[in-house]
Order: structure tokens, then sequence, then C-alpha cells
């Protein structure tokens, strides 16, 4: 944390890069917080646990000091003429009574979740990588995991995606023989929907289509029993939209696990409209369960991660468009406070079209002029530039 701090006060060139940057990140997340979205706590634990950031948003406004922090957007500010750069009031609240939000997440508390609907069975559907790595955190934590595919062959790659994650746990020491035989002995692979008759959570992986989600989510409505839950992975479509599909709203929800999924901590359990609460609490409370760390959100484009993440990897493609620092310099000015990748070198790794889709679906949602995708991106992706899976985006490979 004393990294991050540390450059951020200091007076070199790639210090004010990392300012320029990292301000109206910080800025965004206070509104966020403002507006009653998310939790101070839940903001913070998104970034850390979703991005790898060694230290949340809120927190290293509390660190910064709101008062610093107010002063450097009040600067940005007077140069931009930005909306997004105008200081958030609580921010300047903070500034001037000295509160913090660590202060006040401490005296709000919370709870930890119950399950409130029995959970012995999950379903799977999807045969993908998210969907294999959903499988395998259910069944490591002891659930018996039934999964369908659309063919036999795509079951069978689930089984073997799987099998060999586990022989690495088992080669490195994480697992043994009997742990490993445990794990495989509670996947049930199919190619029938109907198999997920008896499942008490069905979580669905699979193509990011509103039009196929919709059907599928048709369609468990008339397989799953009464009472189970119906979750999406979805990281940008509508939830509220799934459970229309269905005559049981009050039982779907949202789980964006992060990829790859038996990695990465973070769910994003997102709350539709008619979510019963009973839902969203046994849901978060299957993710502690399960290793994971869930934070809290509705069903708003980007949800926590992407809307703070995507308009600053946007911001830096415009620094690099206004050349006033060098693609490779606001890499590294942004690796230098700790972050474990430049904002350049992370938008290749998630690929541009799957940024410059995001970005536009906040604009769409938002109505920010300063989020306008920049014109590199736009041109990158109509370039076929799309990152590292395709040899080449902002950086080649």
């Amino acid at each position: 944390m004393q990294e991050i701090v540390d450059r951020l006060g200091a007076s070199d060139p790639a210090a004010e890069v990392a300012r320029t940057l990292l301000l109206p990140y910080l800025n965004h997340a206070a509104t966020m917080y403002e507006s009653g979205y998310a939790t101070s706590d839940d903001i913070d634990a998104s970034m850390r646990f979703g991005c790898g950031y060694p230290i949340g948003p809120l927190a290293l406004v509390d660190a910064l000091g709101a008062q610093a922090v107010v002063t450097g957007l009040e600067k940005l500010y007077a140069e931009t003429g930005d909306e997004l750069h105008q200081p958030a009031a609580v921010l300047s609240s903070q500034a001037a009574d000295g509160s913090t939000f660590a202060a006040a997440a401490g005296a709000a508390g919370a709870p930890t979740p119950q399950l409130r609907h029995e959970i012995n069975r999950v379903g799977v559907v999807g045969t993908g990588t998210m969907a294999s790595g959903i499988v395998e955190v259910f069944a490591k934590a002891g659930y018996d995991v039934t999964f369908v595919g659309r063919a036999d062959d795509k079951v069978a790659g689930v089984v073997a995606a799987i099998t060999k994650s586990l022989d690495k746990a088992v080669s490195r020491g994480k697992l043994d023989e009997d742990g490993r035989a445990g794990v495989l002995g509670r996947l049930t692979g199919s190619t029938e929907r109907t198999a997920l008759a008896d499942a008490d959570i069905i979580v669905e992986a699979i193509a990011e289509d509103l039009d196929i989600k919709l059907a599928l989510f048709a369609d468990l409505d008339r397989i799953a029993k009464p009472g189970a839950i119906l979750a999406t992975t979805t990281s940008s479509l509508s939830i509220n939209a799934c459970a229309a599909a269905t005559a049981r709203p009050k039982d779907v929800i949202g789980m964006h696990f992060f990829n790859p999924a038996a990695v990465m901590k973070l769910v994003e359990v997102v709350t539709a409209d008619d979510t019963s609460v009973e839902v969203d609490e046994t849901v978060r409370a299957l993710c502690f369960a399960t290793g994971k760390h869930p934070v809290s959100c509705g069903d708003r484009a980007g949800f926590i991660v992407n809307a703070l993440l995507f308009p600053y990897l946007n911001d830096a493609i415009k620094l690099d468009e206004a050349g006033d620092a060098t693609r490779a310099d606001i890499d590294d000015a942004l690796k230098a406070t700790g972050l474990p990748m430049g904002p350049f070198q992370l938008l290749d790794v998630v690929g541009n079209d799957v940024s410059l889709a995001i970005q536009q679906s906040l604009v769409e949602t938002f109505g920010h002029a300063g989020w306008q995708p920049a014109p590199t991106l736009v041109q990158l992706v109509a370039e076929g530039k799309l990152g590292r899976k395709t040899g080449e985006g902002f950086h080649t490979y």
C-alpha cells in the first residue's frame, strides 16, 4: 500500500501520469459509493480480488487523505473541464470534516450471510473454460455437480480439463490422490438438461448472447425443481431480462465469476429487481463456502469491476493519443504503483473487442461524454488487432 501512496505523491513525470489516470478512478469509486450502489468494503474487495490491485480505491483515498484527492481532482478538472473530474460530494465532505470510508464501513458492519436454501447438488450449464472452472470450484468444495454440454466430446472435455488441473495440484503437493479421486467422483456429466432436475442451484455459463440465455432460462424454468436457484455468470447482460424469461423471477440472480474461475476469488453477486433476499443471502453464503469472496451489487451495466476498470483503461488510451506519454511509459508508470499490469498490457489480455463492447455499454447506461471509446480502440478493433489472442493489439506479440 505504501508503494502506491509514495508514487502518487512523487513529483516526477511517471507519478504525474499515474495521478492523471488514477484520480478519476478514485472519484468514480467514490461516486459509486455515494450513489448507494455498493458498499465501500465491496468496492474495495472488487478491485483487489477481481483485478489483483494491492489496495481498493476507497482505502487508497483514506491512505492519501481526502483533501489530497480533492486537490488533485480540482486541478485536473480545471485543466479538462470534464465533469467526471469534478470531486464527488462525499470526497469534499470528507476533506472538510476529516471522516474516512473505513470509519463509515466499521460503523455499518455486515452480518455473515447464511444459507437460507439447502444446497446439496449444483448444476452447471456449459462446457467452456469458465464453465469447467465453476464445476471444479463446486466439486472441490464438496458439492455434487451435474454439468450439461451439447455433445459427449464437450462433456468429456470438462472432465479432462478438471483432471489436468487436479493433477497439477497433486504434483505441487496441494492435493493428495484421495482428494483428487473425491473431486472427480462428485462429477456427473450429461448432454440432457433434464439431468439438472434435482439441482438446488443451476449456474449457466454459456455464450454471452442474450437471446441464447433467454431461451435457456425459459427451459431451466421448465426443468428445475421448485425453489431451485437459477444463476447466470453474465458479465454484461441483463439479469432482469433472464429473470423475466421465467415464472420464478425471485429465484434468479447473477453470479459473475472471474476467469480463471478456479483461481480468482471474486464473485459479483448481482440481484435483479425481484430477486428474493433469501436467494441473495444464500448465494453469498455459498460463495464463502467455496472459498470465494462475494460482493453485492444491482443489475446495471459493468457491475462494480468493469464499471471502474474500463473508464480508467479508456483514459489511458486517450492519454497516449494526446501524446503526453508513450504506451510503454504509461504501462511502466502504473506498474510502478504496484498494479499487476499496465493499462495497455491489460487491454491486450482482455481483448480490445471485449473492452470496446464494455465501454460502449457503459456509455449507453451512464451517458458520460468522457467515457466515449477512444478512437484508437475503435480503430484497432476495426483492423482486427484484438490483443494477445490475435498477436497484435496495443503491443505486438
